[in-house]
């Protein structure tokens, strides 16, 4: 079995879908799909859970490549309101639901081994690939940040692939450290400067974490942030994801998900919660 897990909100289901269709399409492992998510509508109303019948078209999803997959939900509104929302970082650049994974440590049957991926990743080929990389003696393996590494520092990883070593990190305390940083100080981008703070990383080639254009070889496209610089001094920044069909057709010139928006489309036509 081969865990994965995704954070997120019932908006941008059609992200979640579309990633994890991807997932699906490229692996023949049994998968366990985890979701995390929370209910504070109260301090936006775009911040709704997903639903049970969204987890129940994943589950749907998944199992059409291997019956033996599933979707588990983790509605971690408490936990959050514990152990984070009074934090400086609550309100952010970011949503709170990219702090979520900081609360795997709380979580009941988390495997030792456990991949993270952002909503706003595509499987380009088979994730078993990035699972079956030894993390023994580290917390995380990540690929590195492809502007941090420049304008933070060479060593700044990238946090929206990660295949996480929960007992290592438990052991050492990570988690708990990284919600202390993310409490106590202000930061741009919260999570993932605590993880490459305090964590003991495995660095990954970017195959595993493509943030621009997709290779031959590249196992997971993130659509993340990218810059695009225009002599002499200009420069453009974009931020494209996967479910903006027509920018990803255009603007990125990727048509290689054209068959899972098909079938994205027919799911909508069958359901309409999304």
């Amino acid at each position: 079995m081969i865990p994965v897990c995704f954070s997120g909100n019932r908006k941008i289901f059609e992200g979640l879908l579309m990633s994890v269709m991807s997932l699906a399409k490229y692996s023949e492992e049994e998968l366990c799909v985890y979701i995390l998510t929370m209910d504070l509508h109260e301090d936006n109303p775009n911040f709704l859970p997903f639903t049970d019948q969204q987890m129940e078209i994943l589950d749907k999803v998944v199992k059409k490549k291997n019956n033996k997959s599933k979707v588990v939900k983790w509605d971690v509104t408490e936990l959050y309101k514990q152990h984070l929302r009074n934090g400086k970082n609550h309100e952010n650049g970011y949503t709170p639901y990219t702090l979520l994974r900081l609360l795997i440590d709380f979580l009941p049957d988390v495997p030792d081994k456990l991949i993270y991926i952002d909503i706003d990743t595509m499987s380009c080929s088979d994730i078993k690939q990035l699972y079956d990389v030894d993390v023994t003696d580290y917390d995380f393996a990540a690929c590195k940040d492809y502007m941090g590494r420049f304008w933070i520092r060479p060593t700044y990883c990238n946090a929206g692939v990660l295949l996480l070593n929960i007992k290592h990190m438990k052991e050492d305390g990570l988690f708990e450290k990284c919600r202390n940083m993310v409490n106590r100080k202000k930061m741009i981008m919260p999570d993932q400067t605590a993880l490459n703070k305090y964590g003991k990383k495995k660095y990954l080639p970017f195959r595993f974490n493509e943030q621009r254009k997709i290779k031959s070889d590249t196992v997971i496209k993130h659509f993340c942030k990218g810059i695009v610089f225009f002599l002499p001094f200009g420069f453009h920044i974009y931020n494209i994801k996967q479910w903006q069909r027509e920018k990803v057709h255009k603007s990125l010139k990727i048509t290689m998900f054209d068959d899972i928006y098909t079938e994205v489309d027919k799911l909508k036509t069958e359901y309409k919660c999304f």
